[in-house]
């Protein structure tokens, strides 16, 4: 039933926010709406825990009354205010003032107030600097309230605003307000967003069903993954985090308690944003995880550059879906980097290995590494055939999984999930070449849940399937000069019928007879009417 309910809630927004953006663009439009959706979660849940808090005291306000009951609370016991936000902060992580909560932000748009556009603004800036203990600086950055987008002066941008507002309100009054509903609804509209985006989602949207792959993976445990899911991780990174999906469903295979620090960091400032207010909206305490803004090749997050083995942060999981062959521009110094050093540089026309080579530096000895990246790492030469000799030489390649094409918003070649362990059990190579198996979709093509299943269950098992997987030993692969096409090891290719000669000698004298007696039969027709036989 919730399954359902997520659906008609996304289908309710997507509705609203494909009505209300006019000449906006989506990925415009985009930040107002998760954004007020951001806004209505932390309200319903601050005024949940508030009256929890409050009890007896908590107002009950007659229905003709639109005041907020927190806001009367507050006019009647102003001495008592910083004690119970400090009770607030110490329960849920966060005060929002009455004046900022969702449900005066939806009366100030219901009656058309001239003060909306303002009041939000100060609202996003309460909430970014004053009410959690980190501070959220710039998490409504890409929001412009005074953008001539939303129309030519101020008071054509506030009923705009009360238009967005009262419809958004309207649409989510039917549905629950728990996080897991609301959470699950901002993800459905990120995908909307990414599915009219184009090759831009690939800045910040991985599809679940991929997620999925690479979360269900990195939770088994590493050394025996035939012995089901770890219990707990205590650290799990994603150099490359976009929304912050990924990192979710990592948490989501494992149950909400069972992850002790998120670690993300992401270059793209709006997608940025996007992860810190996903990681909020999913229930997680500002406390529990950390999201950097900054360009992971440059290790410019000070966490991960500290110099000090001792304190170098290791990772149970580490996923990843980095851009495809980024360009990049390493400078000579990078040669003597630490995540780079042992490996050489990965060359300027494609930092996939760079990419890899910095989640795996934080990767712990007892955890796994799942990245997305494209098939040429698999079998371009130069520097990349350097760094992939060396990772198979060290046994810390793991598996190779083969996906279909056309599974990505932002493109259509297919990719690879190459899993990665400092410490593996087995001694060769699992080849899964699942590129075969997909489902056609109206714009791309998706994989269904068996599909997924088989996948995970052949890295789980490490089972070997005709056509679809194969372990191959270390020796063959180093005959193969260390390249990892997976073609080579596993074809999908039916094999040619086999012809028994003597049977088609045989069918071929039998239909010659037959044939010949019909050309009997047919002139012996051409007789009896006068005319001339067949030769």
């Amino acid at each position: 039933m919730t399954d359902i309910i997520q659906k008609q809630l996304g289908a309710t927004l997507w509705k609203i926010a494909d009505q209300l953006r006019g000449a906006m663009n989506a990925d415009d439009f985009r930040d107002y709406m998760l954004s007020f959706l951001f806004l209505r979660y932390l309200s319903d849940n601050y005024e949940v825990a508030a009256a929890k808090e409050l009890g007896k005291d908590y107002p009950k306000l007659q229905a003709e009354d639109k005041r907020t009951p927190l806001s009367v609370w507050y006019d009647e016991n102003k001495s008592d205010t910083a004690v119970f936000e400090k009770q607030m902060r110490r329960k849920i992580h966060y005060v929002i003032k009455p004046e900022y909560l969702w449900s005066n932000i939806y009366e100030l748009a219901r009656t058309q107030s001239d003060d909306l556009l303002k009041t939000l603004q100060a609202g996003f800036k309460h909430v970014e600097n004053d009410s959690f203990e980190s501070t959220f600086q710039g998490l409504f950055s890409e929001i412009n309230l005074d953008s001539e987008k939303l129309g030519k002066n101020y008071s054509l941008r506030n009923a705009k605003l009360c238009t967005i507002v009262t419809k958004i309100a309207e649409g989510l009054s039917e549905f629950s307000t728990k996080s897991d509903i609301l959470g699950d609804a901002y993800e459905y509209l990120i995908g909307q967003f990414a599915a009219g985006s184009g090759k831009k989602a690939g800045e910040f949207y991985t599809p679940q069903q991929i997620s999925t792959i690479l979360s269900r993976i990195v939770t088994l445990d590493s050394q025996n993954p035939a012995a089901g899911k770890k219990k707990k991780l205590q650290k799990v990174l994603d150099f490359a985090c976009g929304s912050g999906s990924l990192l979710l469903n990592v948490r989501k295979q494992l149950g909400s308690n069972s992850i002790g620090q998120i670690y993300g960091q992401e270059k793209n400032i709006t997608t940025y944003n996007l992860a810190r207010m996903n990681m909020l909206l999913h229930g997680l305490k500002d406390s529990e995880f950390q999201i950097h803004h900054g360009d992971s090749l440059l290790n410019d997050w000070d966490i991960l550059n500290e110099m000090n083995p001792a304190k170098k942060l290791e990772c149970d999981a580490v996923v990843a879906n980095p851009p495809f062959s980024y360009r990049w521009e390493p400078k000579e110094a990078m040669g003597e980097d630490f995540r780079f050093k042992s490996y050489g540089l990965a060359p300027k026309s494609a930092a996939d290995f760079a990419f890899l080579l910095h989640g795996f530096h934080f990767l712990s000895d007892e955890g796994t590494m799942a990245i997305i990246l494209p098939h040429g790492v698999l079998f371009r030469g130069g520097a990349e055939a350097k760094i992939r000799t060396k990772l198979l030489e060290d046994g810390n390649i793991d598996t190779v999984i083969g996906l279909p094409a056309n599974l990505f918003f932002s493109t259509g070649i297919p990719v690879c999930i190459l899993v990665l362990k400092k410490c593996k059990k087995f001694d060769d190579v699992l080849f899964v070449n699942a590129s075969e198996c997909f489902e056609k979709g109206k714009r791309q093509n998706f994989l269904s849940e068996e599909q997924i299943d088989k996948i995970i269950d052949t890295y789980q098992y490490r089972k070997e399937d005709e056509r679809y997987s194969q372990r191959v030993s270390m020796e063959v692969i180093k005959k193969h000069e260390y390249n990892l096409n997976i073609s080579r090891y596993v074809s999908t290719a039916q094999p040619e019928e086999k012809i028994d000669i003597n049977k088609v000698n045989k069918d071929l004298v039998e239909i010659e007879k037959a044939m010949n007696k019909a050309k009997k039969t047919h002139n012996n027709f051409l007789k009896e009417l006068g005319l001339k036989e067949l030769p």
